[in-house]
């Protein structure tokens, strides 16, 4: 199926989200760390609710290890989500195996990580005018969807 990949997140009930997310919608959650909480914070564990044993989470020491990883398992096609493009998310044929990437909470994906050669391509979620973000989760859970929604919601029911 699909990744996500959360690159530094520093909310734990994002991530907690996240790992619902995944446990429902048959993905794996990649954690880059540094990690702004301990995995075994309440708030992630709260967030996550009885998922934590249906999901697929790894974490990984740094980007590279987790991008090899993906590069391994996956299709190394790797979307990396940014209001630093023009490209809809919704514009991208996604193929099982590919990676989608977000940022920190508070500050998005830094430059060097959207220059990474192993980045296949920006694409962003259309919002108003003025709008900074949205949620982290939430963005997981709107590109997810479009991803699986696109294979006829595959293994789902």
């Amino acid at each position: 199926m699909f990744h996500i990949m959360f690159f530094e997140p520093r909310i734990p009930g994002n991530s907690g989200n996240a790992i619902r997310l995944t446990a429902a919608t048959g993905t794996t959650l990649h954690l880059v760390e540094p990690l702004g909480f301990d995995l075994s914070d309440a708030n992630l564990r709260r967030a996550g609710l009885d998922y934590h044993d249906l999901a697929r989470v790894e974490v990984h020491p740094g980007l590279d290890a987790a991008l090899t990883r993906v590069q391994a398992v996956g299709t190394g096609r790797v979307y990396a989500f940014t209001g630093h493009a023009t490209r809809s998310f919704t514009d991208v044929a996604y193929a099982p195996g590919d990676t989608l990437l977000f940022g920190p909470e508070p500050t998005g994906l830094p430059e060097q990580v959207l220059a990474d050669e192993r980045v296949t391509d920006r694409v962003r979620i259309p919002m108003l005018p003025g709008i900074r973000s949205l949620n982290l989760s939430n963005a997981a859970a709107l590109a997810i969807y479009e991803a699986w929604r696109q294979h006829g919601y595959a293994g789902g029911s």
